[in-house]
Order: structure tokens, then C-alpha cells, then sequence
């Protein structure tokens, strides 16, 4: 477990020391390079795309940006990532040829969890397959004779349905709504959990 925040923490650090305040990168699959940036006054993620005449295309306002929330290039396209103190997440965009359109398609999550770990872990969603993969954590106070332990919950793997998120859509809210829809399926699989150790430690006395 220690190992696993410390990565998320270095690779945290890194993303953040190749960040840059303006992307320039083809964004559109037409050889030229197009830029995305974060507007610091009008808190919204900017792109100006070659195919459009660099025109200003503009998501919905992205209320919790901060110094620790910028964009960063990936294989297909680029993403937002937001790092908090114990927590962050990172949202995928690609350009879509057929559509001509910037859309959302995936996110990606950590966290720290307390000082104890609770609710520590990882997760991904793939929002143009429905694919979720996640690994939690939870602390039990009443494991090893009362002192407390560290639970994983066996590997989430579920599919889900994402509605499709353009560009010009997007906000924080985009985020939220789909933490408060996974946030059932990961209490599910913790309760099932608990009742597995429950039944396990009855069985063993």
C-alpha cells in the first residue's frame, strides 16, 4: 500500500513538472498544431483548433481551478487533471473526426483517504466503452485484535453507462456526477466485502 501512494505521488509530481500553462499539439489529426489552455479569469478550458480558424471553443467554468489544475498531453489528445491534497482526478478529451466535435472520454481518480487510509485507492472509467476498474480501500477498527487493518476490495470491474460529454459541456459538475454514480457500485462491492470477513472470522473461531 505504501508503495502504491508513493508511485501515485511521483507520478503526481512529474505530470505536474511537464505540465504546461499553454499545450500546443495537433488536436485535430490535420498536421498542424492547435493549443488548449486554462483561462485563469473566466476559469475555463480554451481550444483553439486549426480546422475551426483557431476560433475560441470553451468549456463551462471549471469553479475549483487552481495552481494544481492544468492540462497535459496524452497519446490521443489531452486532459485536465485537478490534484488536490489528498485527492485528484484527471479527465481525457479526443477530437472525434466524424463528429468534428472534442469530447470527453475518460476519467481517471485517486485518493489518499485519511490518516488511516480509509477510502484510499484508484480508478478508471472508459466513457466510450462503459469499462470501470477500480481499487479501494478500507479500514477495519475491528481487525487484528482492535488495532485496525487495511482492507482491499477485490478489483471493481464493471460496466457502466456514460452519457456523451462534449467540450463545450464540460464542468466540474461532469466529474461530480460521475463520482456520485460510482460511488454506489464501490459501497456495494465494500459491504460485500465486510460480510465475507464477517463470515470468515465466525468461521474461524
Amino acid at each position: 500500500m505504501k508503495k502504491l501512494l508513493a508511485l501515485i505521488t511521483i507520478l503526481s509530481i512529474s505530470s505536474f513538472a511537464f505540465a504546461q500553462d499553454k499545450l500546443v499539439k495537433d488536436i485535430d489529426f490535420d498536421g498542424k498544431n492547435d493549443t488548449v489552455y486554462i483561462d485563469q479569469k473566466a476559469l475555463q478550458i480554451i481550444c483553439r483548433l486549426s480546422s475551426q480558424n483557431f476560433k475560441k471553443l470553451r468549456s463551462k467554468e471549471i469553479e475549483m481551478s487552481s495552481d494544481n489544475t492544468y492540462v497535459k498531453a496524452t497519446r490521443n489528445g489531452f486532459e485536465l487533471r485537478n490534484n488536490w491534497m489528498r485527492a485528484g482526478y484527471a479527465c481525457q478529451f479526443r477530437y472525434e473526426k466524424v463528429e468534428k466535435r472534442i469530447r470527453l472520454i475518460g476519467i481517471t481518480e485517486y485518493a489518499f483517504g485519511n490518516a488511516a487510509n480509509d477510502g484510499s485507492g484508484e480508478a478508471s472509467a472508459n466513457l466510450l466503452t462503459g469499462d470501470y476498474i477500480g481499487n479501494w480501500h478500507y479500514f477495519d477498527h475491528l481487525a487484528n485484535k482492535e488495532k485496525g487493518e487495511l482492507v482491499k476490495i477485490p478489483t471493481i470491474k464493471t460496466k457502466m453507462k456514460f452519457k456523451k460529454i462534449y467540450f463545450e459541456e464540460f464542468s466540474e459538475e461532469s466529474y461530480f456526477d460521475y463520482q456520485t454514480q460510482l460511488d454506489g457500485v464501490v459501497e456495494q462491492h465494500k459491504t460485500a466485502e465486510k460480510k465475507k470477513r464477517g463470515k470468515n472470522k465466525q468461521h474461524d473461531k
